[in-house]
């Protein structure tokens, strides 16, 4: 939300969370994506996952979906939580575990809160779906060893992270492999692939067919297809066939006798791991950008700053122990925040201003530094009235 600084001059402000954010401007968006993707594509795949269920060679698919989605859904579009579960009771869908606010917890060196936003998230899903997540997807695919360990001692068996060729070297995405340092399971998105429909579908008119017979050209073990969910309907519209190529897809690719599908866990639980992936915690990959690294969040001194505020809250705000404070903290940790505050060029730079509600990077950055600046002091205010108890 775009606001004023807050007088702090009678004490902190008690409406923080509605000064912060902007629940007009979320509902808008959420509801334009329901109808444009959410639902259209939900139902799309709902009917293809139905048709095929008693073949010998199902559709299955898995969702990743954060704390903060479903808590957008029960908030706007109550009707797409029922529409969720129909999908995941058919048993052939996979939800993934992940933080809860889409944050950069992971990067932080205190992990306690990376834990607990994952372990939030696992009882979110819980809570609504009736399982808990052994698979782990984490926010834009971070990833490096630290967290692989970390992820693993939290119980997961697999998580998802970018196919980097500097990573793999003369290696393949489509196998599955190891992290250094723990025995959790990698399982590596086929990004050449995965971008023919997220950045290149209306630009080579690919139909279902032809994207089936790249894949019965692969040769590997799996190959895992990742994008974003609003890529159906919202970021390629309608109109350029893409809910008509997500019909007709799982059909085209059930042509070829050595394809099928599976979720990530069942990939975990049947394929060995062949080799083990290394990336140093200072060589943190992700599947943004060109780089594909944490430089579209922490790529200048503005996010650097930002991001170090927000994480230095956390003794303050812990110290507080109050529902509401910790909320907003976790809310402002979401890494869209600092996306929109990227300063790069030509095409990621057009990505970037697409996904962003703002006129321009200066607005991001104004507007984030604004409410920092008036949520730290509402913070000195709380933590002030709590020490005079």
């Amino acid at each position: 939300n775009e606001v004023d600084l807050i007088n702090f001059s009678q004490g902190y402000h008690e409406d923080l969370e509605k000064t912060y954010f902007n629940d007009g401007l979320n509902s808008l968006v959420f509801n334009r994506t329901a109808n444009n993707c959410y639902f259209p594509a939900t139902e799309i795949i709902l009917s293809n996952i139905e048709k095929l269920k008693k073949s010998d060679r199902p559709f299955k698919v898995s969702f990743s979906m954060s704390g903060t989605f479903l808590d957008q859904c029960l908030m706007f579009r109550p009707d797409l939580i029922d529409l969720f579960k129909r999908l995941y009771d058919t048993g052939c869908v996979e939800l993934l575990g992940e933080t809860y606010y889409h944050s950069l917890a992971s990067l932080y060196e205190n992990r306690d809160e990376f834990e607990t936003q994952v372990m939030m998230h696992s009882d979110k899903i819980k809570e609504i779906f009736g399982t808990r997540p052994t698979t782990f997807r984490n926010t834009e695919l971070l990833y490096n060893n630290a967290i692989a360990r970390e992820v693993y001692d939290m119980g997961f068996k697999a998580i998802l992270t970018e196919g980097l060729q500097h990573v793999l070297k003369w290696r393949s995405p489509d196998y599955v492999y190891r992290a250094k340092g723990s025995d959790i399971k990698v399982l590596l998105r086929n990004y050449g692939v995965s971008d023919e429909i997220g950045y290149r579908f209306t630009h080579k008119l690919i139909t279902a067919d032809l994207f089936a017979s790249w894949l019965s050209k692969i040769t590997g073990e799996t190959c895992n297809i990742f994008v974003d969910y609003e890529t159906f309907g919202e970021h390629q519209w309608r109109d350029t066939g893409i809910l008509e190529f997500l019909r007709h897809l799982p059909e085209a690719i059930l042509k070829y006798e050595n394809l099928i599908f599976a979720t990530p866990g069942q990939v975990a639980d049947v394929c060995p791991a062949n080799d083990e992936i290394d990336v140093f915690e200072y060589s943190t990959i992700s599947w943004a950008d060109l780089e594909r690294d944490s430089s579209a969040w922490l790529g200048n001194d503005a996010q650097k700053s930002a991001y170090g505020i927000i994480k230095d809250m956390e003794t303050m705000v812990k110290q507080i122990n109050d529902e509401k404070f910790l909320r907003i903290w976790r809310n402002l940790q979401t890494s869209d925040h600092l996306y929109f505050m990227c300063n790069k060029w030509l095409g990621d730079g057009d990505v970037h201003g697409y996904f962003s509600h703002y006129s321009s990077i200066w607005r991001a950055i104004g507007n984030l530094f604004m409410i920092l600046h008036d949520f730290q002091k509402a913070l000195g205010y709380k933590l002030a009235e709590l020490n005079k108890r």
